[in-house]
């Protein structure tokens, strides 16, 4: 039995996101305590998956960074940064 894609119901948690979406997604997560707070709100919310993909993986990039801050300032790293700015 084959199914026919145009014809078969869609569902709204499959609903691809525009380049649009994603742009403001981005910005939306950059605010500093509203983005974390839509974040993982999104991260976790089942009403679109492609949104709640893109969360996660954004939230992934923001552990990865919180680490390496993290092992830069244990380290000293940051110190010696910043001092080869100025």
């Amino acid at each position: 039995m084959e199914v026919d894609i145009m014809s078969a119901p869609t569902d709204p948690r499959y609903k691809p996101l525009t380049a649009w979406n994603y742009f403001w997604l981005q910005i939306l997560f950059n605010i500093p305590v509203i983005g974390l707070i839509f974040l993982i709100i999104f991260a976790i919310s089942p009403a679109n998956y492609n949104r709640r993909s893109f969360a996660r993986s954004y939230f992934c990039i923001f552990i990865v960074y919180a680490i390496v801050l993290a092992i830069l300032i244990a380290t000293g790293g940051a110190a010696a940064l910043l001092q080869s700015f100025s």
